[in-house]
């Protein structure tokens, strides 16, 4: 299979193309800077998403596309909604399959109420779960013929290798035996990988955590 990754030399980004690579998938890595992707048979893409360039052009030749993107290091999230539509509206005609690297801020705590609306919520963060709840809102109403999954981790997401088994959940918050929701990087990849592969969510929203 052919995994285009935006958003590559990215934390996230650059972890699914390691996974990607690991189990023999070929990637194209869609990043603004080519030069900063060092992996050895990786195939680099230019692409600025501040740009009017087509976004087909650069995931041609791909089965799937999986998208890491962030407005926080440019301080524009609005950034993030306007790539949901962006992606979804190019990928129309192309038969590629989207995989959306989406956030935990919009997974619901209770029927209708959102991780991100609590009070222990951080506020560091708030800016960027509404971003993301934005994005997962333009997905929903998709009318084009782009395949979608929207994949949210768990509260936390942090460095590190497998842990093991992780769950595959839906909308709703969900935690571990110890009240904790938590995902390695490493696993999230691997549960983004695994649905590039098997397609087994199409249209959907997806969560992942231990």
């Amino acid at each position: 299979m052919k995994i285009a990754i935006l958003g590559a030399t990215g934390w996230i980004g650059s972890t699914i193309m390691t996974e990607a690579k690991t189990r023999g998938h070929d990637v194209i890595a869609i990043v603004r800077d080519p030069s900063k992707v060092n992996e050895e048979g990786v195939i680099s893409r230019a692409f600025d998403l501040t740009s009017g360039d087509d976004f087909a052009q650069a995931a041609q030749g791909a089965d799937v596309v999986i998208a890491s993107i962030s407005g926080r290091a440019a301080g524009n999230h609005n950034l993030v909604a306007e790539t949901a539509k962006r992606l979804l509206d190019s990928l129309a005609n192309t038969q590629q399959r989207l995989i959306w690297v989406g956030g935990a801020g919009s997974l619901e705590v209770a029927p209708g109420v959102l991780l991100v609306s609590s009070p222990e919520f951080p506020a560091e963060f708030k800016d960027e779960a509404l971003a993301q709840g934005e994005a997962l809102n333009i997905f929903r109403a998709n009318k084009s013929a782009t395949q979608w999954t929207f994949v949210s981790p768990a509260a936390q997401l942090y460095p590190g290798e497998s842990e093991g088994t992780f769950r595959i959940g839906g909308d709703a918050f969900f935690t571990n035996s110890l009240g904790e929701s938590k995902i390695s990087v490493t696993d999230y990849a691997k549960a983004l990988v695994d649905e590039a592969e098997s397609a087994a969510h199409n249209n959907q929203r997806i969560s992942v955590a231990y």
